[in-house]
């Protein structure tokens, strides 16, 4: 190994989760004749009076409406002592935005860097959360079961994360409605990179969080207690920051 790795291959690279599927629901209704039968004559009579039996009114679907009508500001809902600690030497103190059409629904931010040791290596760390909201909706359902169906479907992303080495995923309680936590490693810049994704529905909104991180020239890579313990850290921060926005 190197002494140390040139910082042009600990490139940036935020995903953003895939915008929701939107379901179409169609109905139909029809109207009823108010006497309950048509006059006919001869032997035409009983069957005009059946094609005249009214159809039950179609009900009007309801859904629950969205807990949450906001979103924090991204790069302020894990405070600044949070990624100080996990992300000593980042680039961006203050975190680097994704960019996002409607920051109303989803949005994210990322700090990223290396702490040089000198002699004793240097280590890498990455971490980054994004906020998605749903609202709800008679055709596609309420927020809430919208960002159910939608943890479902970033958690099998994750999960799916090539070359991903001994991945384990464990259902983590304590953190909002319904939270699974997903560690893995992956080689990457010739590197063993530890990994950590939390993801986490809190009323209409999801919370994913990623921290990541590796050892370079000699160091150590980073236990997975250490980088899952911090990813919990700042996912509680964040999860509260959605409520917070919302009082």
């Amino acid at each position: 190994m190197q002494r140390s790795a040139p910082r042009t291959r600990l490139t940036r690279i935020l995903a953003c989760a895939a915008v929701p599927v939107m379901l179409v629901a169609a109905g139909c209704s029809s109207d009823s004749d108010d006497s309950g039968k048509t006059q006919g004559q001869g032997k035409d009579k009983t069957a005009s009076s059946a094609s005249a039996t009214p159809s039950p009114s179609q009900s009007t679907k309801t859904v629950d409406p969205a807990r949450f009508a906001k979103l924090p500001e991204v790069c302020k809902s894990i405070s600044a002592k949070t990624t100080a600690s996990l992300v000593p030497k980042a680039k961006t103190k203050n975190g680097t935005p994704a960019v996002s059409s409607d920051l109303t629904s989803r949005g994210g931010c990322s700090w990223n860097g290396l702490d040089d040791k000198g002699v004793k290596g240097s280590q890498y760390r990455w971490l980054d959360v994004s906020f998605y909201r749903y609202e709800s909706d008679a055709a596609l359902g309420s927020g809430q079961d919208r960002a159910h169906e939608n943890l479902a479907k970033e958690l099998a992303k994750v999960q799916e994360t090539p070359g991903a080495k001994k991945l384990r995923t464990v259902t983590a309680t304590g953190i909002g409605d319904e939270a699974k936590t997903v560690t893995y490693q992956l080689r990457k810049t010739d590197e063993d990179f530890a990994y950590t994704s939390i993801l986490v529905r809190t009323g209409n909104v999801l919370v994913l969080l990623s921290y990541n991180g590796a050892g370079y020239a000699g160091a150590d890579t980073p236990s997975e207690k250490t980088i899952t313990n911090g990813a919990a850290t700042a996912v509680k921060e964040a999860v509260a920051a959605v409520a917070a926005a919302n009082k």
